[in-house]
Parts: structure tokens; C-alpha cells; sequence
């Protein structure tokens, strides 16, 4: 695989290294290591073997399909992700080293300009989406299309009719073009737990 080694995407790499060495969570993967040499830079966390949530989303085995409450606990653990990751100016997602995945990537990072927690929640809305409805986001366009579509032109994600109405309405709310107007993690965790706990309805 070719790598970009321009100087700005190499800090961001030892950047990403220093965050992961300080993390300790059970739901962030653990920082085993680090290859340095080029070509083979990379880093190296500890094995997963049911794969990434990509993969428990869209191929799961027989006995990982988890209903819809087990999902939003996902999501929920996703958020406590992002609050741990808030250790740098960009986390994980909202960073420009991600390369080659504008489908999760919130307008203004698609458009190079400045980015913040807001960029997150932002991303978050498309994780949310993803948990909710099992399909992949903006499969049906490739990355360009994307950028040109969500950057742009500003179009978003359909949510399905038969979506919750809370749900898509926390999913709309981070979708703001306006990144101040989205709301912030505290308030979408507390939009999440009465859906969780069975507070509210599903239907």
C-alpha cells in the first residue's frame, strides 16, 4: 500500500501514536506497538477477533447480529470513545490523515477548513445512522462523489420512515451544516440513554 510521507501526515502519525499510548479503556483498542521503517509505517494494536464494528455491521456471523437497543449500546459506547479521544485538537475521525473515508467525514473537514468537537459529533451522526439501519453509508458513490455531494452540495444521509423519531431527529441534529448548531457529546449521550433503557419507545 502506498503512504503518504509528507511531513505534516508523518507528525499526524506520531501524533495519533502519543494519544493511543495514553489510552486505556475497554472499549478503545489497545496500543500494542509501532513499525517506523518506511514503507511499513503502521501501527500496531492488540488482535480483535470478531473484527472491527465495520465488520460486525455489515458481515456479521450468525450469532453477532445484535437488535436494535443492543446497537444504540454500541453507539453509546462510541460516544464515550470520542470524549476520551477530545486529549487532542482532532480526534480520530475529524482528522485530515483519514484519507480515503469522506463517508463519515462532516462538511468542513471535506472542505479543509478548520475543525473541532463539533466535526466529531458530526461523524458520530453517521456512525448512528450506520448502527441504526445496518447499511453503509453512501455505498452507492465513491469518494469523490462524496465530497462533491456532503462538501458541497450539502446533502445528507436518508433516514428511513420507519426510523424512531428521537433517533432521527439526534441523527439530523448532528448533521448540521452549521457545526455550532449540533449538539454536544453530554447532551447526545443523555438523548440516548432513556432510548437504552427501554424508556421510550422503538417503534
Amino acid at each position: 500500500m502506498e503512504q503518504d510521507f509528507h511531513p505534516e501526515r508523518f507528525n499526524e502519525f506520531w501524533q495519533e501514536v502519543a494519544i493511543m499510548r495514553r489510552l486505556h479503556h475497554p472499549n478503545i483498542v489497545l496500543f500494542m506497538g509501532v513499525v517506523t521503517q518506511p514503507p511499513n509505517l503502521s501501527i500496531v494494536t492488540e488482535y480483535l477477533s470478531r473484527g472491527s464494528l465495520f465488520r460486525l455491521l455489515h458481515k456479521p456471523g450468525p450469532k453477532e447480529v445484535l437488535n436494535v437497543r443492543g446497537r444504540l449500546r454500541m453507539a453509546f459506547d462510541v460516544v464515550c470513545d470520542f470524549g476520551l479521544s477530545r486529549l487532542k485538537a482532532n480526534t480520530f475521525l475529524s482528522s485530515k490523515s483519514l484519507a480515503g473515508t469522506p463517508q463519515w467525514m462532516a462538511p468542513e473537514v471535506l472542505n479543509d477548513e478548520p475543525s473541532n468537537e463539533k466535526s466529531d459529533v458530526y461523524s458520530f451522526g453517521v456512525i448512528l445512522w450506520e448502527l441504526v439501519t445496518l447499511q453503509e453509508p453512501w455505498s452507492y458513490l465513491n469518494a469523490p462523489q462524496v465530497v462533491a455531494a456532503v462538501g458541497y452540495r450539502h446533502k445528507r444521509l436518508e433516514i428511513p420512515r420507519d426510523i424512531n423519531r428521537q433517533l432521527a431527529a439526534l441523527m439530523e441534529a448532528c448533521w448540521e451544516h452549521e457545526s455550532w448548531k449540533r449538539p454536544s457529546f453530554a447532551s447526545i449521550m443523555e438523548s440516548l440513554k432513556p432510548l437504552i433503557c427501554g424508556d421510550s419507545s422503538m417503534d
